[in-house]
């Protein structure tokens, strides 16, 4: 009798050992600093917690069932299965989870959109540039610009996508505008644009919005909550933004999230099974237009799109920057292949295999060719760029535009210089460059050529801070200094190449000697906003005349997408080869930023919101958190 008594006890305390033996282990790592307890807490959120618990009460029950008694037993293993079942029929149903996306039509109480989804424009002081999109395939649609009709190039094979080009206009002039299909009839109500002043006017001001990260598709949202923000939060962040009536919109890159083929950001976007349930799976051996792929490019870049801006922009001018994601990848050097438990205990595809994601591929190029043919207006000429840069006047494309680099001339105020920073770089050590020498040349010049009141380089990539990644132009990577994340470059940086830090320097040392022109430096890719001014970089000294940097914020960042989130573990931080004085350090939530551009200052108010954390009615109500004033140098 006392040794079945003892046998009872001892199964007992086997039990108990089993069941609380996970939680004494996960104590012991989270204290002896093996991982970031917190890191990994911000990355695993509540409902994926709950299905590793349910997963792990399996695997318990099933146990216990051997340790107590028979008519225990059947009760353990029937509620094991139970919840086995729950969790296997909740994988099935993981693809097949409904997301609710609709175009941004914020004026529909008194706009009519009719059959557009929508309209994005590029001006300059002699020209219009639209890419426009419909809910139906549209026959010969015209565009009338104050009584005279422009016909329409379609930029798909199915008439969805369309693209109007109206030259030889007047400077500083507003115009009417109709768009009609093939028989006359409206296809939505008349709109209004307004073209930019003379180059050699001289405008009083101007208003800019600027923001990186836009992009997300909501099928690309993890079954347990990552990813960009929801698409409907996206819009009403947006449409906050443009009720500060800004005179340009501006996107510094990552305009699409829908990563394939490459790194553990592909398991989550564009190879998840969600996306391909929804999307569709590309085929790497056809083209994009024309073929199977051309629908699923419209599914999964639509709504990143073609919904956030819908009809929101058509009054207001825009440019776009590309970055490493709106090329479908993000910029990972992985040297050797790995298994990402991360990815596992989220029931996705743990295998991540070595790779360089850029320069791009040809798939990849022709993705992101197609996206800007279909969605954005690439940048109109400019009279002090080249047309001999790479990716100008393009057989595809309306006459003498660039895809990769451009201008915005307002008057003598402002000249504002775009350039991709993914497309042509090489990998050639201290003769590397982000930038082909034509363009960076151009760049330099028209920096040293002081002919506006401000030079601003719109740069999808940040200048004054890193977060150890790869493609950045500053070897440093993430370490730990008394389990506190710091940037060190003591430690080789796979892949980077030391010519991308020459580039960046040749390009700020073209600022050193300006005497009427001020240089500021505006910033997307990392998603956090900062400002400060740059005093030393590498051996240079601008301390006498310190460059103005500031990052952005992204429009839609969410959780591990901050740099001190999943992927990076810091906040964006001055890199070690540089002295930046931070006016405002790292500020993490998703956001933008106004730029109120006089003769005498540029003022720049930062606004941000964060998802899960802030109420949703905050957004109506937001009011900078900071200002940073830059006075002209003349």
């Amino acid at each position: 009798m006392s040794k079945k008594r003892l046998s009872k006890r001892a199964k007992v305390i086997i039990g108990v050992l089993i069941g609380i033996m996970p939680l004494i282990l996960g104590i012991f790592i989270a204290t002896s600093g093996i991982i970031d307890i917190m890191s990994v807490l911000g990355f695993i959120i509540s409902p994926l917690i709950i299905v590793l618990l349910l997963e792990y009460s399996v695997i318990i029950l099933i146990i216990e069932s051997f340790l107590f008694p028979k008519k225990w037993r059947r009760v353990l293993q029937l509620s094991a299965l139970g919840i086995g079942v729950g969790l296997v029929s909740f994988y099935f149903y993981i693809p097949y989870m409904p997301v609710d996306m609709v175009p941004n039509h914020p004026d529909s109480g008194w706009w009519d959109h009719g059959a557009v989804v929508h309209i994005l424009p590029a001006v300059s002081d002699n020209r219009i540039l639209l890419k426009v999109s419909f809910i139906y395939s549209v026959s010969n649609p015209k565009l009338e610009v104050n009584g005279t009709n422009y016909v329409g190039v379609m930029t798909d094979t199915r008439g969805f996508f369309w693209m109007f080009d109206v030259k030889g206009l007047i400077s500083n002039s507003t115009y009417e505008l109709k768009l009609k299909d093939g028989s006359g009839t409206l296809l939505c109500d008349p709109w209004t644009l307004k073209t930019f002043p003379d180059p050699n006017s001289n405008p009083k001001n101007l208003r800019v919005l600027v923001f990186t990260g836009s992009g997300g598709n909501d099928v690309c949202r993890t079954w347990y909550g990552s990813g960009q923000m929801p698409l409907s939060v996206r819009q009403k962040l947006l449409n906050k933004a443009l009720s500060f009536k800004p005179d340009i919109v501006i996107g510094t890159g990552d305009e699409v999230y829908y990563d394939i083929r490459y790194g553990v950001s592909s398991k989550t976007m564009g190879d998840s099974r969600r996306a391909i349930a929804y999307a569709g799976r590309f085929d790497y051996t056809k083209d994009i237009l024309g073929t199977s792929n051309e629908i699923v490019l419209e599914k999964a870049v639509g709504p990143q799109i073609a919904y956030l801006f819908g009809t929101a922009c058509r009054s207001i001018p825009t440019y776009f920057i590309l970055d490493d994601h709106d090329y479908f990848a993000n910029d990972d050097a992985i040297e050797k292949d790995s298994l990402n438990l991360q990815l596992l205990l989220a029931w996705m595809d743990p295998y991540i295999k070595a790779c360089v994601t850029f320069p791009p591929d040809s798939f990849m190029l022709k993705l992101a060719r197609a996206v800007q043919k279909l969605y954005l207006p690439e940048f109109l000429p400019d009279r002090n760029r080249p047309m001999d840069l790479p990716a100008t006047n393009a057989t595809d494309r309306a006459v003498n535009v660039s895809e990769c680099f451009g201008t915005l001339r307002f008057g003598n105020l402002l000249e504002g210089l775009f350039y991709d920073v993914r497309r042509f770089i090489t990998l050639t050590g201290n003769n590397a460059t982000f930038i082909p020498p034509k363009a960076e040349k151009w760049i330099e010049d028209r920096i040293r050529s002081e002919n506006s009141t401000y030079i601003i380089n719109f740069s999808p990539i940040s200048v004054g801070w890193s977060a150890g990644k790869w493609l950045s132009w500053y070897p440093d990577v993430r370490t730990k200094v008394n389990n506190i994340a710091v940037l060190t470059k003591n430690i080789p940086k796979y892949m980077w190449q030391s010519g991308w830090f020459n580039q960046h320097n040749r390009i700020l040392n073209a600022t050193l000697n300006l005497e009427n022109s001020t240089p500021l430096f505006v910033c997307g890719d990392m998603h956090s906003q900062s400002a400060g001014m740059i005093v030393k970089s590498g051996n240079l000294s601008f301390s006498s005349n310190p460059i103005p940097t500031i990052l952005t914020g992204s429009l839609g960042v969410d959780g591990g997408g901050f740099p001190s989130g999943g992927l990076r573990g810091i906040k964006a931080t001055p890199p070690t080869d540089l002295h930046v004085i931070e006016n405002m350090s790292s500020y993490e939530k998703a956001g933008f930023v106004i730029m109120d551009i006089t003769q005498q200052n540029i003022t720049i108010n930062f606004y941000g919101w964060k998802y899960g954390t802030d109420p949703l009615s905050l957004i109506d109500m937001l009011q900078p958190h900071f200002t940073f004033v830059i006075g002209a140098r003349k």
